[in-house]
């Protein structure tokens, strides 16, 4: 694992991990290049989070890395590379973790960040007010849809621990099994398919 660029010059109560290293083999080009209006996904899901008061931002990249950071303009984000993506969700989420950790330290602001929230930037109906209403409770929080729990959702500090020693590609879910839940309408629509992507943006765009 390794920084591409330094960041966050201000840390918030709340970090945020963007989870974005997969292959995107059923879409059969790189979803966080897609556009979706005048934006691609991925600067989407960071301005986002940005907008919901996330500090640090940390986007996780993995297959195609170089052509992702080359074709968005990510801003305040910083950017790591998971080397064993093909691992899984759970390595991103392990590096992205690792990341967001070593950056609030740089700043000496290791104590001050409350929470994460892990979310992907394949789901266009996730808004920053969403984000926000997720991290407020303070307690490890779910997105609901279409009946069950998902991302985005968030992790309070005291379940750093349990995050990293995660494995495989289930991710979190183990995690979110109780969690307590706040409804995403259309939360379901991921971008995974070129079907899915049309639906998208039509809905969105």
């Amino acid at each position: 694992m390794s920084d591409f660029h330094a960041v966050p010059k201000k840390p918030g109560k709340t970090a945020a991990i963007i989870l974005a290293a997969g292959a995107s083999t059923r879409l059969g080009e790189p979803k966080q290049l897609i556009r979706l209006g005048s934006e691609t996904l991925l600067e989407r899901a960071v301005r986002i989070a940005l907008d919901a008061g996330c500090y640090p931002v940390v986007v996780v990249l993995g297959a195609d890395a170089e052509r992702v950071r080359a074709g968005c303009d990510l801003g305040e984000a910083a950017l790591a590379a998971n080397d064993a993506w093909l691992e899984g969700m759970a390595s991103s989420i392990r590096t992205g973790l690792t990341t967001v950790q070593s950056t609030l330290q740089e700043i000496g602001a290791e104590s001050h960040t409350a929470g994460v929230i892990l979310m992907t930037c394949d789901q266009p109906a996730v808004t920053s007010e969403h984000l926000r209403a997720l991290a407020a409770s303070g307690q490890i929080t779910a997105s609901e849809y279409s009946g069950r729990r998902g991302v985005p959702a968030y992790f309070p500090a005291s379940s750093f621990a349990s995050l990293t020693q995660l494995n495989g590609d289930s991710g979190a879910r183990d995690l979110l099994r109780t969690a307590r839940t706040i409804p995403l309408p259309l939360g379901e629509l991921d971008i995974d398919t070129p079907q899915a992507l049309a639906e998208a943006r039509r809905l969105f765009a």
